[in-house]
């Protein structure tokens, strides 16, 4: 079994996308900005998707994040993932499903990804 983790301080992502307006369409899909900013906090939610780009990058032991190649749908217990690009290719050259699972607290975001 092979497993990806990645940690981020909610702030940081914060304060990253006050400086750069145009950084979250750069890491973001438009389904994913619209989740996020259908909640209270939207930071929150953009960066147990971020965390989970990283999370399923380092599982799938690619090289590169490109985060729109790993798309995070829904969320909760519907949380899923869908792959494009060089991620899709790497899970299907491993013959592997990714699962995911996301989490946030105050100050934190964390993402699981698992290859099975």
């Amino acid at each position: 079994m092979t497993v990806g983790l990645d940690l981020l301080e909610i702030e940081r992502i914060e304060r990253a996308l006050e400086r750069r307006p145009n950084l979250a369409r750069r890491l973001f899909t438009d389904g994913e900005l619209a989740y996020a900013r259908s909640r209270g906090r939207p930071a929150q939610h953009l960066a147990a998707r971020f965390c989970a780009k990283e999370a399923v990058t380092k599982a799938l032991g690619l090289d590169l994040l490109v985060p729109l190649d790993i798309e995070v749908l829904a969320g909760g217990a519907d949380v899923g993932l869908r792959l494009h690009g060089a991620a899709r290719a790497r899970a299907e050259e491993l013959g592997v499903e990714v699962l995911l699972s996301l989490t946030h607290a105050r100050e934190l975001a964390g993402a699981v990804a698992v290859l099975r």
